[in-house]
C-alpha cells in the first residue's frame, strides 16, 4: 500500500473524513497512477459501482429513427434495498410476493440474500440478451 493511501485510510481512521470522502479519494488516486508495465502484477479489478443497461436501435417502432435507451442504476441502490427486505415482517413478505405473483413478476423475496447481488454482479460479464429486432443492440454491464 502507498504512503497517499495509508493517508487517506489514517485520515477515515481519525473521522477526519468519511467512507464516502475516503472513497472518492482512493478513486482519484487511482486515475492518477500510471498503469502497470508490462510483466508486472496487474491490480485486482475495482468493485462495481453501477449496472448499466444500453439499448441502441436503428429504427424505433414508430418510425421516429434511432432509438437509445441508457440506464445506469448505482448497485449501492440495489444491496440497500436487498438488505431493507431482509427488514420487512414475514406476514408482509408473504402479501408482497402474492401481489408481485399476479403482477406477472415470479420474484420470492424471502430468498433474497445479499450474496446473491455480489453473485449477479460477478456474474454479469457472462449475460447474453436476445432481441427480436436486428437492428437493434442490448448491452447489461456493470462499471
Amino acid at each position: 500500500m502507498n504512503e497517499q493511501r495509508r493517508q487517506i485510510l489514517q485520515m477515515l481512521v481519525d473521522g477526519k473524513i468519511n467512507a464516502d470522502e475516503a472513497e472518492r479519494l482512493i478513486d482519484a488516486l487511482e486515475r492518477e497512477e500510471p498503469e502497470a508495465a508490462p510483466g508486472t502484477l496487474a491490480r485486482p479489478k475495482a468493485r462495481p459501482k453501477y449496472l448499466r443497461v444500453v439499448v441502441n436501435s436503428e429504427d424505433t417502432a414508430g418510425g421516429d429513427g434511432p432509438g437509445r435507451v441508457n440506464i445506469r442504476v448505482p448497485l449501492q441502490l440495489l444491496r440497500a434495498g436487498v438488505r431493507l427486505a431482509s427488514l420487512i415482517p414475514p406476514q408482509a413478505l408473504t402479501q408482497v410476493n402474492a401481489e408481485l405473483s399476479k403482477s406477472g413478476v415470479p420474484v420470492d423475496l424471502t430468498q433474497l440474500k445479499p450474496q446473491h447481488i455480489e453473485d449477479l454482479v460477478e456474474h454479469l460479464d457472462d449475460l447474453s440478451v436476445d432481441v427480436d429486432q436486428p437492428d437493434t443492440k442490448v448491452q447489461v454491464f456493470c462499471e
